[in-house]
């Protein structure tokens, strides 16, 4: 999966010949999985045709404030576009609009929204070998550069005017690329490697029954994709769960009993950086398996149980380099249990969700956590969706491996 798919780019087109390239930049960016809005300097019309590329990117184009032929039209907010964006790339950048991002000039709608931005800013520049060359020019490049903006170099070629030389804007999918590393490197799990288990296990009474509970899998699911996002190949061992993987740097190991699932967390251990158990591992089996379907019958069934073996606590006495995340949920003593399981189990963080809790636990979209670390220190978050909470524990993952 691309580090593109879900995220929200705001093209911004300004009035260069180079404006043609625009519209597979959008196409590219759809491609790959991204939500696209297009923002067109008047002028840039001229050029591309913004039913081009609202077609392409399947939303309105913005050219103006708002439009002079429509008075009930409302007004393009400017800000609420450079809220929603999770970067901009203005492409092509002309030298007339690059000298206004420097200077903070503000005549039309995409340089209200440059300036209203609080998301990366990426610029294609795009003009002839002159005008690229010129000392004003290049104190614009520098100066944006210098603000926190982020130049896709121009390429060298063939030019509208017929010169040879730098100015030509980068190809669609060079800039595609370019953007793409430049995510990449700056994510802060890049080249970790995350060992996650989710979902329940079932233990076999025989080959029809088992014995399981409720866990549906999106806890852990969610925390994958988390991980995989800010750049962590994760392993993820999971019981019986319809949920599914959407990320490609995510390897699904599928298990069925508690045994597996040792197994599998076991063969994957040595090599990663952190281990987030949150599975709903069964604590008990049956301590013989029948062969054959157990025929009901009018006098009561007794089925001898024995313990399966303890994942957790095994992980926490092989740990050596890995940070090992617990899961607790718990319905009483939540905080005493928790700070107990941390001890016995050494562990370095526990999230700790209590069934009493509206909202949190099995089967729901929801959750509410309280995260607590080796030395007892308590954080804790209010009611919200699984993946708002999986951001929540990466995020403190991440800290405790900067730290």
């Amino acid at each position: 999966m691309s580090v593109f798919h879900g995220k929200k780019v705001l093209i911004g087109v300004t009035a260069g010949i180079a404006a043609y390239k625009t519209a597979n930049l959008v196409r590219l960016f759809i491609k790959s999985g991204a939500e696209v809005q297009v923002i067109m300097t008047p002028a840039s019309k001229d050029f591309v045709t913004p039913l081009t590329l609202s077609t392409l990117s399947k939303n309105p184009v913005h050219s103006t404030f708002y439009d002079q032929e429509d008075e009930n039209e409302l007004w393009n907010n400017h800000v609420e576009l450079g809220l929603w964006a999770d970067f901009m790339l203005i492409a092509p950048a002309t030298a007339n609009t690059l000298s206004k991002m420097t200077n903070g000039a503000c005549d039309n709608l995409l340089l209200a929204t440059y300036l209203s931005a609080k998301c990366p800013v990426y610029f294609a520049p795009a003009m002839d070998l002159d005008m690229y060359k010129h000392p004003s020019t290049l104190d614009s490049l520098n100066k944006l550069q210098e603000f926190g903006n982020i130049m896709i170099p121009a390429t060298s070629g063939e030019l509208a005017s017929g010169l040879v030389g730098q100015g030509r804007m980068a190809e669609p999918e060079d800039i595609l690329s370019f953007i793409e590393k430049d995510i990449y490197y700056k994510l802060p799990l890049r080249s970790k490697r995350i060992l996650i288990t989710a979902g329940p296990t079932y233990e076999a009474i025989d080959p029809v029954r088992f014995i399981g509970n409720h866990s549906s899998g999106k806890m852990g699911f969610e925390l994958a994709h988390t991980a995989a996002t800010l750049g962590a190949k994760v392993f993820l061992v999971a019981g019986p769960s319809a949920q599914k993987v959407q990320h490609s740097a995510i390897e699904r190991i599928d298990v069925r009993s508690a045994e597996e699932m040792y197994q599998a967390c076991h063969e994957y251990y040595a090599s990663v950086d952190v281990a987030i158990l949150s599975a709903a591992v069964a604590d008990y089996r049956p301590k013989n398996v029948a062969d054959q379907k157990i025929k009901k019958k009018d006098v009561s069934l007794t089925i001898e149980l024995e313990p399966t073996k303890d994942i957790l606590k095994s992980l926490g006495e092989a740990k050596e380099h890995q940070l090992l995340v617990g899961f607790a949920l718990e319905t009483n003593n939540e905080i005493a249990n928790a700070e107990a399981k941390i001890r016995k189990k050494n562990l370095d963080l526990i999230v700790l969700n209590s069934l009493r809790d509206k909202g949190a636990g099995f089967a729901t979209d929801t959750n509410k956590i309280t995260i607590i670390d080796a030395d007892f220190e308590q954080t804790s978050f209010e009611l919200k969706s699984k993946r708002e909470v999986s951001v929540d524990i990466v995020n403190e993952i991440i800290q405790k491996l900067d730290a």
